[in-house]
């Protein structure tokens, strides 16, 4: 049975979910990432999503990058649409970089892609930043214009706040200067108060584009934890440890609790601040079929609930 995660066209402009929306409604605008090396976790992402879905393909360190280029052919096949990470910390050459992207055009057909600084202490190679992959050009000569960046409501443990703010602005001005439409995917969280909280401020600077609240699928404590620590999301990780109740409610009830909370919040602001949300992005900690489950499932029974 296919879910169908309609989408927004995140990266083609700014969608914005409207302030009154309900959980099924917002868990229409689903973009999902499964791991490129994952043979049955592809095969089911070919099989369950609705073609037009946003499927995110990481990279992990390590890991060799022309290993996401047959999957992204695969799901571009079947009518999904690839998002490939580019991870500049991760590149080891210019050389590598163009090759990469080539392929990923020219083999796979992918039109869009998500360019991270990557997690890794000391670059492969001449890339520090996003930014200086995003400056090099690569995107604009192989026809790909809309680039997603990663966005973090509670900050990076590797990177001080000022420098995250200025590298946020840095890189949707130089997208404005070159054509390239930009978005942002956030980092998951587990409360809504850093996501709202970091939402306004970056509107109040004049960031204007499409924003993708990352989320972690359904999953267990520890699984969440673990994936918590790693990812540096300190003020989730007090959420759990001071709530053990809400930490079973989460285990429970998977993100919609967020979710519900991230909609009220809207709600009490109102229309006149643009919050820019564009969609959910989930993170599949705990499988990807039972994220679909999950999202299939409270998509039917939110909307059975408004409708009745």
């Amino acid at each position: 049975m296919q879910i169908a995660f309609s989408i927004l066209n995140v990266m083609g402009g700014m969608t914005e979910i409207s302030t009154s929306q309900s959980v099924s409604e917002m868990l229409r605008g689903c973009s999902i990432e499964i791991g490129p090396t994952h043979p049955k976790m592809l095969d089911a992402a070919l099989e369950r999503l609705e073609p037009g879905t946003e499927v995110f393909l990481p990279w992990i360190p390590g890991a060799n990058p022309m290993d996401a280029v047959l999957p992204a052919a695969r799901l571009r096949r079947a009518g999904l649409i690839p998002v490939p990470h580019i991870g500049a910390r991760h590149l080891e050459s210019g050389t590598q970089l163009d090759q990469f992207i080539a392929r990923l055009v020219g083999d796979a057909g992918v039109d869009r892609a998500l360019v991270v600084g990557g997690d890794r202490a000391k670059p492969a190679g001449p890339y520090e930043s996003s930014l200086e992959v995003m400056q090099t050009g690569v995107f604009q000569k192989a026809g790909i214009v809309r680039i997603a960046i990663g966005g973090f409501p509670e900050g990076n443990p590797h990177i001080p706040l000022a420098v995250l703010d200025e590298a946020l602005s840095a890189k949707m001005n130089f997208a404005r200067s070159v054509g390239l439409k930009l978005s942002i995917v956030t980092q998951f969280a587990f409360a809504a108060g850093p996501i709202i909280k970091w939402l306004k401020e970056v509107r109040s600077r004049g960031i204007d584009v499409p924003v993708q609240i990352g989320l972690a699928g359904p999953a267990g404590i520890v699984s969440l934890m673990r994936f918590a620590v790693r990812c540096g999301i300190g003020n989730s990780l007090h959420v759990l440890a001071e709530n053990p109740s809400f930490a079973k409610l989460l285990v429970e009830k998977g993100p919609e609790p967020i979710i519900r909370d991230v909609c009220a919040a809207a709600q009490t602001e109102g229309d006149s601040l643009a919050l820019g949300i564009a969609g959910l992005h989930f993170y599949v900690f705990g499988g990807f079929n039972k994220t679909v489950d999950w999202i299939e499932a409270h998509r039917a029974a939110n909307f059975h609930s408004a409708h009745t």
